[in-house]
């Protein structure tokens, strides 16, 4: 029986010309054999953001097993737990399936320490804090740019309710009756994570498969590792089931099928309640804020304040260009991968092939720093040591 049938993102809900909204017309093809949401599954897969998911950390960093979970697998998850529970209760799969594969295209290197550190950045120098579900959403926005077919690089222009779930999916909560707002706010107007819920159904299935897609996995990843021993005793008396990944995501995902209506919202029982937050007491305390965990987030710290801090430097006015020819002659590949990708946001020189929105002005040197924090949250693990290793090569 698929209880939400009737409230799925569809022509019948009330809420459709909202969701369905794009910020500019998005051109046509008479033989188009794909729906809207569709096509923002297909504009995010193309884009650059995605891409660099599969050399982003999801926990652990640089794992010599080939088998251990990048940002890339994570995301993927999530696009087949949500798909899974969204199809069972009738609603929209390919809204959860565009929301899925964009939730997480706003990560850092790094991480949720590179995270940390973009924030403290952000906070110090533009005054206002970092956080990936709203940079998922500025990236969706502003920065991944794909060519139209005359050949001009625009923005990615997705629907309302997929760019609404990527900044609402915040995965890091223990409130149980997940419903949607009846609003459709100005998502520019997200002050912190977790703010709002989500304006769907869809959306606040995305945000409960994103917490079943870690928990069991952390744990599978760590014991693969020797992070954590492969007795789980404890764990295993508290929570009373078989402790694989698989079983894990199997339990909730049918205890949220089976206890949610539309009138109480998503749900889980008790019992899965309180699994999933015992699993997730044990995640942070043996994993996530384990000791062998610093001296990596140390060396994270290093390598962002260090990127940030000589690309700060370089600040002066229009005349930055000039400062950054001057330092690229020490660090060629680093400075001429940032001139590349400012170049298509700033106003400073000619805008020949683009279509997108100006987002940086050149004279206002807030925009400077918040255009480097944005560049560097693009960066991938391996790219961001890169250019560390180039800055203190001699």
């Amino acid at each position: 029986m698929k209880k939400f049938e009737s409230v799925a993102a569809n022509e019948n809900n009330p809420k459709w010309e909202n969701m369905i909204k794009r910020e500019e017309k998005l051109y046509n093809d008479s033989n188009d054999l794909r729906t809207c949401f569709e096509r923002d599954f297909t504009r995010i897969l193309h884009s650059n953001a995605y891409k660099r998911l599969k050399h982003k950390t999801q926990v652990f960093f640089s794992p010599e097993n080939d088998h251990i979970c990048t940002r890339i697998e994570h995301v993927n998850y999530v696009e087949s737990v949500s798909y899974t529970i969204a199809n069972h209760l009738g609603l929209n799969t390919e809204l959860t399936r565009a929301i899925s594969i964009g939730h997480d295209i706003g990560h850092a290197p790094f991480g949720h320490k590179g995270e940390k550190v973009l924030s403290e950045l952000s906070r110090e120098y533009v005054g206002i804090p970092f956080w990936h579900e709203k940079n998922g959403l500025y990236m969706a926005d502003n920065i991944e740019l794909l060519k139209d077919r005359e050949g001009y690089k625009r923005n990615l222009n997705l629907c309302y309710a997929t760019r609404d779930g990527i900044i609402s999916h915040c995965g890091e909560i223990d409130e149980n009756s997940i419903k949607p707002r009846d609003e459709a706010i100005d998502l520019e107007k997200y002050n912190y994570p977790n703010e709002y819920a989500p304006y769907t159904w869809e959306g606040c299935i995305v945000k409960i498969a994103d917490k079943i897609s870690y928990i069991g996995r952390d744990i599978e990843d760590a014991i693969d590792i020797g992070f954590i021993d492969k007795d789980l005793k404890d764990l295993h008396e508290i929570t009373g089931i078989e402790l694989s990944n698989s079983s894990i995501m199997n339990t909730l995902i049918l205890d949220v099928c089976e206890n949610s209506t539309v009138e109480k919202g998503l749900v889980f029982s008790d019992k899965a309640l309180k699994l999933m937050n015992n699993i997730k007491e044990y995640n942070y305390k043996n994993i996530y804020s384990s000791d062998r965990m610093k001296p990596a987030d140390e060396y994270f710290s290093v390598v962002i304040n260090q990127i940030f801090e000589i690309l700060k430097n370089t600040y002066n006015g229009e005349n930055t260009i000039e400062e950054l020819e001057r330092v690229r002659k020490y660090y060629p590949k680093f400075i001429t991968r940032f001139e590349n990708w400012i170049s298509d946001y700033w106003n400073i020189g000619q805008r020949q092939g683009l279509e997108n929105k100006i987002l940086y002005d050149a004279n206002n040197e807030k925009d400077y720093y918040k255009a480097i924090i944005t560049f560097i949250s693009g960066m991938t693990d391996n790219f961001a040591i890169d250019v560390y290793n180039e800055i203190i090569r001699f």
